[in-house]
């Protein structure tokens, strides 16, 4: 009878499959962060923004939910894509893994209403030799040159998106996803601040998070807000984002602590 092959160090030491990275509150992650093979309805991203497609699914959002201000649907479809992109990034970073997510190796599946349902990945990704109290701005380093900047370059050129919009959209997830899961709690609860205050990233190159969030007084709290408003308010049906927005006339009575 033959014998199973028996493991070898090499298999040891090789990353475990995406989903067992995701745990816990952030199980969700393994549902948007897949590998390419797995991924059914996949196309490669790169020719996605570059082609028709990515214009017929702001389409088929906008149709989908009532939007009329292209802006607005814009906005809205990029900040679903940011989140499934980047919690999950720093999830898996936080777990001593980085995902490979060049925007040129990547694919995506759409949902039936034209948002982003999940992305595949080539590979599992590598172990991390990081330090887990490298700070934010050294995290956020491959999205921002490997993947970020495109996308909002192409959110630019072919929806008519401001980047500083766009970027502050991708902002706000980072500062969760740090936020969440920072091994301890700094003494005012903001781990990720580094990254909205200093003039360059971990590399030397310029910082296009900086101001994109900021912590004022609100009564006897502290609320996190945004400098660019994510004009969700001109879409129907869309709850406002409370304190966090940067229009004070769309926060709304109640107050939001934190993050």
């Amino acid at each position: 009878m033959d014998m199973p092959p028996s493991s070898t160090s090499t298999d040891a030491f090789r990353p475990p499959e995406l989903k067992s990275i995701f745990t816990g509150e952030h199980a969700w992650c393994g549902e948007k962060m897949m590998l390419s093979r797995d991924l059914a309805g996949a196309q490669p991203l790169a020719g996605f923004f570059a082609s028709a497609a990515f214009a017929g699914a702001l389409d088929r959002y906008a149709q989908t939910h009532g939007g009329h201000d292209r802006r607005a649907v814009v906005s809205m479809w990029s900040l679903y894509y940011f989140a499934a992109l980047t919690i999950p990034f720093i999830v898996a970073r936080r777990a001593d893994y980085v995902l490979p997510i060049d925007l040129d190796r990547m694919t995506i599946a759409l949902a039936d209403d034209g948002l982003p349902r999940a992305f595949g990945l080539e590979t599992e990704g590598d172990w991390s030799e990081g330090n887990r109290q490298e700070g934010v701005d050294g995290y956020v380093v491959p999205l921002v040159h490997q993947h970020l900047a495109a996308v909002v370059a192409a959110l630019k050129s072919a929806a008519g998106l401001a980047p500083k919009l766009a970027w502050n959209n991708a902002a706000v997830y980072i500062d969760y996803a740090f936020n969440t899961t920072a091994p301890t709690r700094d003494s005012d609860g903001w781990a990720a601040r580094q990254l909205f205050e200093q003039p360059a990233l971990a590399d030397g190159s310029a910082n296009p998070f900086r101001g994109c969030l900021r912590h004022e007084p609100a009564g006897e709290t502290t609320v996190c807000r945004r400098k660019v408003c994510c004009l969700r308010y001109l879409l129907p049906g869309i709850p406002s984002c409370g304190a966090l927005c940067a229009l004070p006339s769309q926060r709304g009575p109640a107050t939001q602590q934190g993050h």
